[in-house]
């Protein structure tokens, strides 16, 4: 299967790419969502995918960098911890609802590429992320990614 790239949104007060930096290995398991639509897409996601690391409900929000797919979709193990915020006591352990993946850091852009400078971006203008797309995770094609590695710098 080819190659495909998504976005992830992580709060930076949250999860920051600095988080992500300083974690073992600078990897991670991207746990806790809880949208139907993106725990689809999580489920898609292969290893050797590309993800762009996006700063949101920040001031100002944008890409921060680039991460990959080092681990597919598994189930998410904070729906079945009653003391974790996104635990769900719905979701039964024999038919989880929730998945994650484990994505390590490739880089930190040499600067923030903020939102309202991709929405200038002409080979942006129909990226889902500018299309009022709210979802934590989302795909992104080949040349839009192309575009806002660019843009961030090295």
């Amino acid at each position: 299967m080819a190659k495909r790239y998504w976005l992830m949104k992580s709060e930076p007060e949250t999860f920051s790419i600095q988080h992500l930096a300083k974690a073992k290995n600078k990897t991670t398991f991207w746990d806790g969502v809880r949208n139907y639509q993106a725990r689809n897409l999580l489920r898609e996601m292969q290893v050797g995918d590309g993800v762009l690391f996006y700063h949101s409900s920040a001031d100002p929000p944008g890409a921060a960098g680039t991460a990959t797919v080092v681990g597919a979709a598994t189930p998410d193990p904070s729906q079945f911890d009653p003391r974790n915020d996104h635990y769900d006591a719905d979701s039964p352990k024999d038919a989880p609802r929730w998945f994650g993946v484990e994505v390590k850091l490739d880089r930190i852009f040499a600067r923030l590429v903020p939102l309202d400078e991709l929405r200038q971006e002409p080979a942006l203008a129909k990226m889902v992320l500018l299309q009022r797309s709210r979802l934590s995770v989302q795909p992104v094609t080949p040349e839009e990614w192309k575009t806002i590695v660019a843009m961030g710098g090295s």
